[in-house]
């Protein structure tokens, strides 16, 4: 005895069909039979060495048994997979924000730089941390922080392609992997991100908007990388710009 993902139906060899009822008739004339609970997803099993006359009702029933424990089966392993998915789905996200952790970006740039290497396609990797955090904090308190941080990544998942990855590093640092991007284009739209962040005014009171400020550093990958070494090198010339901009008074 066979049994298969096919559109459901018991049938023998002899083209039989099996139907619910416990009768036999011609496959041709019964047409499909529906297992219990069934979702649509049904099952053949090809009998080959029982003629159709030993098909007693008695064995047609232990067929039907048997077909609605595969079909409870399939049942509890795709809720299986579904609860597989919401808990890597947990596993990934940022526990405040609508982006990925340091865990599941690093996984992506772990991707993107085997992907470089295997295609000899650069991506660049931007580091952004968010200059006023501590100032919001104390002055309006860490609910304001809080809608500070959704304020950036909103405005960085707004402003980047679908093949882009947005995830907070941690406290208040961001990682945009911009696949496929070469220096100069990382260079561009790291700015690109810093300017429409700091030129959206963030409300942290009814009616009183303030802009933030962002320090940003970038490193282009062409797969020779390993991401600890990615993530330093980008960190490294993030604070060289948070350096810069101490020095123009932009951060408090």
């Amino acid at each position: 005895m066979k049994i298969t993902n096919s559109p459901g139906m018991i049938r023998s060899a002899s083209s039989r069909a099996v139907k619910k009822t416990g009768s036999v008739k011609n496959a041709d004339s019964v047409g499909r039979a529906t297992i219990p609970g069934s979702t649509g997803v049904n099952d053949v099993v090809n009998i080959d060495a029982i003629p159709a006359e030993e098909m007693t009702p008695r064995v047609q029933a232990a067929f039907m048994a048997l077909m609605e424990e595969v079909e409870k089966l399939r049942q509890e392993l795709k809720q299986t997979r579904k609860k597989m998915k919401e808990l890597e789905e947990v596993a990934d996200n940022d526990a405040l924000l609508p982006v990925l952790n340091r865990r599941a970006f690093v996984r992506e740039l772990n991707r993107m730089i085997s992907f470089a290497e295997r295609y000899g396609t650069p991506s660049t990797l931007v580091f952004f941390d968010l200059n006023d955090m501590k100032v919001i904090n104390d002055e309006f308190g860490h609910e304001a922080g809080d809608r500070a941080l959704q304020h950036v990544s909103q405005l960085l998942l707004a402003n980047i392609r679908g093949t882009d990855v947005v995830a907070r590093i941690g406290g208040d640092e961001f990682g945009v992997l911009l696949a496929q991007a070469d220096d100069v284009r990382g260079a561009e739209k790291a700015e690109y991100l810093a300017k429409a962040i700091h030129e959206t005014p963030f409300e942290v009171l009814e009616g009183k908007g303030v802009h933030l400020n962002l320090a940003h550093g970038h490193y282009t990958f062409n797969g020779d990388d390993n991401p600890v070494e990615a993530l330093a090198k980008a960190d490294e010339r993030m604070y060289h710009n948070k350096r810069s901009m101490k020095g123009e008074g932009n951060v408090r």
